[in-house]
């Protein structure tokens, strides 16, 4: 095809792609915002939300902290904050690293009540997932659909502070993608943007020792680059560093509440992890009983997900010494599945960060639709649950439901982690098979005689 076509064909789907994510943003905001509306209490909470965030699954973190954290009050966050021994957030504290704070503070500067900030929040956030539906168009053509008109955006899109996160992840696999720049710039400029988003919401943090072996491996045709895997290293530190810095200097209680909290966190029926429905039930009813499984939880989870970080380096290695190539962002993806499923909390939009790897790797579809499947399960079937628990009625069939969704889950994900170690990525983001000397291999062993 030539040139001048496949481009205007490229440029052609990307606004496809760019108008159905927008459709899909309106949807998701109209969901929302039937929990969201007149009459409002005294502290600009909307009366219907009580009432039928989990009937009518309208559910969302944005409306909710509203209240609670400040929000309402219009106070900075972290600055003047701590958490209380018993683990609650006071002075403007939210439980989510520092850039997210300072987005949540700023959808409510126009904001007087739940509903006005759940619409300028979502206003705010809009921006970043349609940046990443053109980025994924970009990169993989019309498997960007999966993102731009997928359940998750669909449901999850203004359910919490996710979609900058996500940007800043496909960002930086796009940086890597355009060779405009050398490699080790290339790495660098990602390297930031990993920083910037795990002072988002931490996990893309994970993807930087991956993108640090791409880098010293030479990428798809370079020389080893140890000097550059350093600099890509420390970039990512130093943004850390450089956003956090000026927070805790500020108020270093308020800033380290966020993340005690998160430690202190406990697994439990609202955390949709295999850990609750899996182990709880091994352990006795009694608050002993709870302890000794919480105690259980706090070192199996942190040792598991480690655990799973490393294989999955080591085997991106293996792989490397075959290929020539050392595949990081499917290691990153690998990395993010043994996270999602060894974490002791799996919330519902999390899903969304695990969407553009199923765009930018070659996996079956089938186990994609799998995956929706167990994830709309979830999505709407844990509120459901919440309800019929507050009325008893219906409870057995829905904890099926949402049972059906954590091992379904559970076990997609487990199979991902594999097939992303071996997948190949899309299309457009391939590139030219690399030279022999990219990175050598160990000497192949000969071929034996005759048919095989």
């Amino acid at each position: 095809m030539p040139i001048g076509r496949r481009v205007s064909r490229r440029a052609a789907l990307a606004t496809t792609v760019l108008l159905l994510c927008a459709l899909t943003l309106v949807l998701g905001y109209l969901n929302k915002a039937r929990c969201a509306g007149p009459p409002f209490g005294a502290d600009g909470r909307s009366a219907v939300f009580d009432i039928a965030k989990d009937t009518e699954v309208c559910y969302s973190d944005i409306q909710f902290l509203w209240l609670g954290r400040d929000i309402d009050n219009h106070v900075f966050p972290y600055i003047h904050g701590a958490i209380t021994p018993d683990g609650a957030l006071i002075g403007g504290v939210v439980e989510y690293p520092v850039l997210s704070g300072v987005l949540m503070w700023l959808g409510a500067i126009p904001a007087q009540t739940d509903a006005d900030f759940l619409r300028w929040s979502a206003l705010l956030l809009a921006p970043f997932a349609l940046l990443t539906a053109w980025m994924l168009a970009r990169m993989a053509g019309a498997a960007a659909l999966l993102w731009a008109i997928g359940t998750p955006l669909l449901l999850y899109a203004f359910h919490n502070w996710e979609l900058p996160v996500v940007c800043t992840a496909v960002a930086a696999v796009y940086v890597v993608t355009v060779p405009r720049w050398s490699l080790r710039t290339r790495g660098v400029v990602a390297a930031v943007l990993l920083g910037l988003g795990f002072c988002l919401k931490l996990y893309p943090g994970i993807f930087v020792l991956p993108l640090m072996a791409y880098v010293l491996t030479g990428g798809t045709g370079g020389k080893r680059d140890l000097r550059g895997a350093l600099l890509t290293g420390a970039a990512a530190a130093g943004t850390v560093l450089l956003v956090n810095l000026p927070f805790a200097l500020a108020g270093f209680e308020g800033w380290r509440a966020s993340f005690a909290f998160q430690q202190l966190r406990r697994a439990d029926i609202t955390t949709n992890s295999l850990w609750y429905w899996g182990l709880r039930p091994l352990y006795p009813a009694s608050s002993a009983g709870e302890e000794r499984f919480q105690d259980a939880v706090s070192l199996a989870s942190p040792a598991l997900i480690l655990a799973a970080f490393a294989l999955a380096l080591w085997l991106g290695w293996r792989r490397a010494r075959t290929t020539g190539v050392y595949p990081w962002v499917g290691v990153s993806g690998a990395m993010l599945c043994g996270f999602l499923l060894f974490h002791k909390v799996h919330s519902p939009q999390y899903t969304l960060w695990l969407v553009p790897f199923l765009v930018l790797l070659v996996v079956p579809w089938p186990l994609v639709g799998a995956y929706l499947v167990a994830d709309v399960a979830i999505g709407v079937g844990v509120f459901r649950y919440f309800a019929a628990l507050g009325t008893g009625d219906g409870v057995e069939p829905l904890e099926n439901v949402v049972q059906f969704g954590v091992w379904g889950r559970a076990v997609l994900l487990a199979v991902f982690f594999v097939l992303f170690l071996r997948a190949a990525v899309r299309d457009d983001l391939a590139t030219s098979a690399p030279p022999a000397t990219a990175f050598p291999s160990r000497t192949p062993r000969p071929a034996p005689a005759g048919p095989r």
